[in-house]
């Protein structure tokens, strides 16, 4: 059983659980019309899927808590196995700065409970919803977002540029609660 809770002053450390791999096995590609956004998937050649990690943070609860909400997923043994970081943002929409939950516990509904207790905190504080950027080429975490209600409501093509990244674009996601 996976209990959601906010994390506080008590469990401060469980913000910085370790980022672990994840596939990276396709492609977003989102188009606009002019007035609706729609996005086509591309599957990699098996040659071409790889794993990624983020390097893991150190996220700082003390200097981030007036700006940040922290939300854990835990288990029967209180470990926490998800990490969900929603940070205020002077737009009608609460950011999802940060969503990841350890590999064992994928695909067992716990990215879709924290984004639950975020629409909570997004409620409270009288935002109109909830958005994240995810990366075109992590098209996991694209679909997680589509099949949690998300729409894609922009597309950054720029921002890589100059980097070992940059044949990558940021899809924005929004939900209304």
């Amino acid at each position: 059983m996976i209990e959601i809770k906010r994390i506080t002053e008590v469990t401060k450390n469980d913000i910085n659980i370790p980022n672990e791999p994840f596939t990276l096995w396709g492609k977003m590609i989102p188009t606009y019309d002019g007035s609706k956004w729609a996005y086509t998937t591309e599957k990699f050649d098996e040659s071409k899927i790889s794993w990624m990690a983020f390097p893991n943070e150190n996220y700082d609860f003390d200097a981030l808590k007036k700006e940040c909400f922290f939300v854990g997923a835990y288990t029967e043994c209180r470990k926490c196995v998800g990490l969900a970081i929603y940070r205020h943002d002077w737009l009608k929409y609460l950011y999802l700065d940060d969503l990841k939950v350890c590999k064992k516990y994928r695909g067992c509904g716990i990215g879709k409970l924290l984004l639950g207790e975020g629409k909570k905190i997004a409620a409270e504080n009288d935002y109109r919803g909830i958005y994240t950027i995810g990366q075109d080429n992590n098209l996991s975490a694209c679909l997680f977002y589509i099949k949690s209600g998300f729409a894609i409501g922009g597309f950054n093509t720029h921002i890589y540029g100059g980097t070992n990244q940059a044949d990558k674009s940021n899809i924005y996601f929004y939900i209304d609660i």
